[in-house]
């Protein structure tokens, strides 16, 4: 049979198709996969279940700061758990690798502890500011 468009009309069958009922985890990676978003969703899981990937001994002294572009920022809870994970890199980007895929995290930079700011709100003075009335 012809329709009004020309096509030819597909009747259902007792084979599944398109129409049926779909898994809501498929559908989402379809959709995810059609817009783009498959390689972000990656990178969210890398950083949402960072715990489970690395194991909760490290997970306590390091916190994810982002992964763009294969490049995974860690920040060290101290020096010493900086230098650690440097030496570690290798190690994690293995057991990254087998986690999540093996393109995602192509490498890891390390950033030590975080000094405190000095700065408050949009306007600042150039120099070392308050920090010169310490002695």
């Amino acid at each position: 049979m012809r329709g009004d468009r020309g096509q030819r009309r597909r009747w259902s069958g007792a084979g599944p198709d398109e129409r049926d009922p779909q898994r809501f985890g498929a559908l989402v990676a379809r959709v995810a996969r059609d817009r783009g978003w498959s390689s972000r969703l990656t990178d969210a899981t890398v950083l949402g279940r960072w715990p489970q990937l690395v194991g909760p001994d490290i997970a306590d002294h390091c916190t994810p700061v982002s992964l763009r572009e294969g490049e995974l920022v860690l920040q060290a809870e101290s020096t010493a758990w900086a230098t650690q994970l440097r030496q570690l890199q290798r190690q994690l980007l293995r057991r990254l690798a087998d986690a999540v895929g093996p393109d995602v995290v192509k490498r890891i930079r390390v950033l030590g502890p975080a000094g405190p700011s000095w700065r408050y709100g949009p306007r600042s003075v150039r120099g070392r500011g308050p920090r010169d009335t310490y002695g």
